[in-house]
């Protein structure tokens, strides 16, 4: 279950190049453009549904690589606040939030967290824009990488302290759709997200964005996330 809070969060986090990208291949302008034109896309959006393989690497202390893992599944987002992620490998579980309360369930464990959720849970978030919060250019530093080709890469840096580095988007310059996240922590740990067979306003079922703990599971209440 620890693993499983850790994806989560870092998917609130959310969410492909180093700050130490060349100069000459940040482009200010492009940067300010693609980063509005992302917004704009998700403004226009109630809601989307995406399958995706979620990468992520750690570092131990003293620099050695501590190996990937990865994982795969469905997640469904859904204005204002709400998702989904639906976990199938390497095992199954879930994590879903109607923007008041969050639930983490491990079904093998038969066990649920349950974690209210502060009114600014969402606040400096990568997903924020997603669930209809936010502006990336209020919240972020923008650079980006790639400009003029058919995918442009977003470096995102915290305006604000944080409890992680940067965050990186990987969006179509003309749509403004996100292909894939990446949130580097303040250790060097890095969690990708790509995203595929992406679906927008197919209008889900309020209902998937509550959890009802299936009989004999074992709910564990956490202290309310600070905003």
């Amino acid at each position: 279950m620890r693993e499983s809070a850790c994806i989560v969060f870092a998917a609130l986090l959310l969410a492909t190049a180093a700050r130490s990208a060349p100069a000459e291949s940040t482009d200010s302008a492009c940067a300010d453009a693609v980063a509005q034109r992302v917004q704009q896309h998700y403004d226009a959006i109630r809601d989307l549904r995406a399958r995706f393989v979620q990468t992520t690497e750690r570092v131990s202390l003293g620099g050695a690589g501590g190996g990937a893992l990865e994982s795969r599944g469905e997640v469904l987002f859904a204005k204002p606040g709400r998702m989904r992620w639906s976990y199938q490998s390497p095992a199954p579980s879930l994590v879903v939030s109607d923007g008041k309360m969050l639930w983490i369930y491990d079904p093998q464990a038969h066990e649920v967290q349950e974690l209210p959720l502060g009114p600014g849970y969402l606040s400096g978030a990568a997903i924020q824009f997603l669930l209809g919060e936010g502006r990336l250019l209020d919240e972020f530093e923008v650079a980006a990488s790639g400009c003029g080709a058919k995918e442009v890469q977003l470096v995102l840096t915290p305006r604000r302290d944080s409890q992680y580095e940067r965050l990186e988007l990987r969006a179509d310059p003309k749509t403004g759709a996100v292909r894939e996240t990446v949130v580097v922590d303040l250790l060097g740990n890095r969690t990708r997200i790509a995203l595929s067979d992406l679906r927008a306003n197919t209008k889900p079922d309020p209902g998937l964005f509550r959890f009802a703990p299936p009989a004999g599971t074992k709910v564990l209440t956490l202290p309310q996330s600070p905003p």
